[in-house]
């Protein structure tokens, strides 16, 4: 039986439009409808969060190799998860009023409004250190057989996994806010990070030894540092902060 598709007029048979994907069969728009709908989005809202989540924590590695060759019904999209963690990340740190800079003082940078900036910024520049972490992970593995685009999707997970510890270590944080011991905190979470980042090479790269993979993530780490902080300090002196 032919139908002729409501969204875009194209003629098919089967289930759904072979041109835009359309279902064959649209209900009438009401309580029901609408129902449905918040049950379908919340499910499987929450069901890829946590199958994402769970899989960055179990075998990350494997998980984003298999996203990345096709494997994707189950996950959420890398850089939704991403931007939904990093901003409730940054409303944490802004809404229990986090200190990091205390007892920093500069003539040339306002301490307090760049922390505010940066929580309210957060996801954005989470986003901006990915590209750096990116061009590490390119220059090492680029003999891996894959492109700079899946060397991003693997490092936006990567980041997604690093913020969810800071999330699970907030308490932490909130405890030490304003105290010394502030930045020896935040010194173990991303040393944390960075073994989380090795873990994930090591079992991503999977052609070449687990050895290899380690000394190669250290490199490209470097390379991230390195390229960081030039840009850093580029944005520094035209903002005339340096």
């Amino acid at each position: 039986m032919e139908i002729v598709c409501k969204n875009c007029h194209q003629v098919f048979s089967g289930n759904y439009c072979n041109n835009c994907g359309q279902s064959a069969e649209t209900h009438k728009i009401n309580g029901h409808f609408l129902w449905h709908d918040i049950q379908h989005g919340l499910l499987h809202f929450d069901e890829g969060i946590l199958f994402s989540l769970r899989e960055l924590f179990t075998r990350p590695g494997h998980s984003v190799r298999e996203f990345i060759e096709g494997k994707r019904v189950r996950h959420f999209k890398p850089l939704s998860l991403l931007v939904l963690l990093a901003t409730f990340y940054g409303f944490l740190y802004h809404y229990f009023n986090i200190h990091y800079f205390t007892g920093k003082s500069s003539d040339n940078i306002d301490y307090e409004s760049l922390t505010e900036w940066i929580t309210t910024h957060f996801s954005w520049v989470t986003i901006a250190t990915i590209p750096f972490y990116t061009i590490g992970t390119f220059i090492v593995f680029r003999n891996q057989g894959y492109n700079f685009v899946e060397f991003f999707v693997l490092n936006t997970f990567k980041a997604s996994q690093r913020i969810s510890v800071q999330i699970l270590t907030f308490p932490i944080l909130f405890y030490f806010n304003q105290k010394h011991d502030l930045q020896q905190f935040s010194l173990a979470t991303y040393l944390i990070g960075t073994l989380l980042i090795f873990w994930t090479n090591i079992q991503f790269f999977n052609k070449i030894s687990k050895t290899k993979a380690f000394f190669l993530s250290i490199l490209s780490h470097l390379i991230f540092l390195f390229t960081f902080l030039i840009a850093v300090s580029i944005v520094l002196l035209v903002t005339g902060n340096f």
